[in-house]
C-alpha cells in the first residue's frame, strides 16, 4: 500500500504523519492488518530493535477517589468490588516493588489515587523511593499521584524520582464527557510541570470509551506535540460498578490498528502497551509487540492481569528480548538534557475530518465479563503479588 510506504518512510525519519494519514490506518480493513502491524514493525524496530521494557505497578493508595473518572474503578461513587486501603508505608511498597523487580521489571511504577498529593504525601511518597533506590540502585521510579501543584515535581526528583505519569486520556474535545471534577488543561499543566523539574513524562491515553476516530488522532496528535519520552495505550476494562461498563467496543484488530497509528505518529518514543491488553487483545498479544516496546508485567492497580511468567514466555516466543536495567531505552537523539534517567517510561482542534462513531455493541462484540478479574492479591492483601 502507499500509504503504509509513505508511513514507513516518515517514522524512519521521524517525521509526523498527516492527520488524513492517521485516520487511514485507523480505516484499514482486516485484510490488510498484518500489512499495517508489519510496516509499523519496521518503524519499531528502527528506533527499538527488538527490546521489550518492563514496568512494574504499585498501587500505594486504593479506591475512595474524590474525582469522578467514568471509566476508573476507584472513582467517587464507584460502585466497583475493589480493594481499598490507604497508604502503604514505604517498607510495605519496597517489599511490592522488589517482586516487580526480581521478575524482570526495568522500572516501578508507583500509583496513589486521588486529585493530588498534598505536601505531606509528597513526602511519604519521597521517603519510598528513597528506600526503593536504596535497595535496586539501577531500577527507575516512576510516580503517578495525580495533578500536581507547585514545586512538587521538583521535590520528587530531589528524592530520586526518574520520571512522573499524568495521561491525557482522551481527546480535549470529548474530555469533558469522560470527566468533570477536572479538566483537559489541568492535565497537560501536570505533565508539563514534570518536564520543567526535568523528569521523564509519561502520558498517555485510554481506547474504547466510545471514541471516533479523530477523536482518538486528536489525542495522539496532543501527545505528539506534548512530547512526552513515554506513552502508555491503555484499553479500557469496562468494570462492573463503573459508568463505562458496558461500553465493550475493542476487538484484537481494533486495538493493534490504535496501536500501529500511534506508532507511526510517535515513531522514536517509547510505547507501552498497558491496561487492558489481556481483555481485549487476548491471544494477538504477541502482534502487539511488533509495535510497542513496552509492557506493564503483572497485575494492574484494581484489575489482574496474566502471569508475570506467561508475559515473559510469551516475549521469548514471539522473538523479543526483556530489556536489561544496563540499556538505554530511548534512541540517542532522545536523550534528556535537563534531567531524567535517560531510559524513559495516562487538545487540539478537530481536525476537520467526518469519521465513523464507534461501533454499537452487537453479538460479535458482546461483553466478556469472564475476562475482568478484581485484583485480590499483591498490595493491600496477604497474598503474593503477580510478577
Amino acid at each position: 500500500m502507499d500509504l503504509l510506504n509513505t508511513l514507513v518512510d516518515k517514522g524512519l525519519r521521524r517525521e509526523l504523519p498527516t492527520r488524513d494519514e492517521a485516520l487511514a490506518v485507523l480505516a484499514t480493513t482486516d485484510d490488510e492488518l498484518l500489512d499495517v502491524v508489519a510496516a509499523a514493525g519496521k518503524v519499531r524496530r528502527q528506533w527499538f530493535g527488538r527490546r521489550v521494557k518492563l514496568n512494574y505497578l504499585v498501587n500505594l493508595k486504593s479506591g475512595l477517589c474524590p474525582e469522578d473518572c467514568s471509566y476508573c474503578s476507584q472513582r467517587l461513587g464507584s460502585e466497583a468490588g475493589i480493594l481499598k486501603y490507604t497508604w502503604l508505608k514505604p517498607d510495605e511498597a519496597t517489599k511490592a516493588a522488589a517482586a516487580g523487580v526480581a521478575g524482570g521489571a526495568k522500572r516501578v511504577c508507583l500509583v496513589a489515587s486521588g486529585r493530588g498529593p498534598t505536601d505531606r504525601d509528597v513526602d511519604r511518597v519521597s521517603q519510598t523511593i528513597e528506600a526503593i533506590k536504596e535497595q535496586h540502585e539501577d531500577v527507575e521510579v516512576c510516580a503517578c499521584l495525580g495533578l500536581l501543584s507547585q514545586g512538587q515535581a521538583d521535590r520528587l526528583r530531589s528524592a530520586g524520582a526518574d520520571a512522573y505519569n499524568h495521561n491525557l486520556n482522551t481527546s480535549e474535545g470529548t474530555y469533558g464527557q469522560i470527566t468533570t471534577t477536572h479538566t483537559y488543561a489541568d492535565r497537560v499543566d501536570t505533565v508539563q510541570q514534570a518536564q520543567a523539574a526535568g523528569l521523564s513524562a509519561c502520558s498517555g491515553l485510554i481506547a474504547g470509551m466510545g471514541e471516533s476516530d479523530a477523536d482518538l488522532v486528536d489525542v495522539v496528535f496532543s501527545l505528539r506535540d506534548l512530547d512526552p519520552d513515554s506513552v502508555p495505550v491503555n484499553f479500557l476494562i469496562p468494570i462492573e460498578g463503573t459508568p463505562l461498563a458496558k461500553e465493550w467496543h475493542l476487538t484484537p484488530q481494533r486495538c493493534l490498528r490504535i496501536l500501529a497509528m500511534v506508532r507511526f505518529v510517535c515513531p522514536d518514543v517509547e510505547v507501552r502497551l498497558a491496561g487492558g491488553r489481556e481483555v481485549h487483545l487476548r491471544s494477538m498479544q504477541p502482534l502487539a509487540l511488533n509495535l510497542v516496546n513496552s509492557i506493564f508485567l503483572g497485575d494492574y492497580l484494581t484489575t489482574e492481569g496474566q502471569s508475570g511468567q506467561s508475559d515473559l514466555d510469551m516475549i521469548a516466543d514471539a522473538g523479543f528480548e526483556v530489556e536489561g536495567a544496563d540499556t538505554t531505552t530511548l534512541p540517542e537523539h532522545r536523550a534528556p538534557t535537563g534531567g531524567g534517567c535517560g531510559s524513559h517510561e495516562g487538545g487540539c482542534a478537530p481536525c476537520g475530518e467526518t469519521a465513523e462513531a464507534a461501533p454499537e455493541p452487537s453479538e460479535a462484540l458482546a461483553a466478556r465479563t469472564d475476562l475482568v478479574t478484581v485484583r485480590r492479591r499483591g498490595t493491600g492483601t496477604d497474598l503474593a503479588p503477580n510478577a
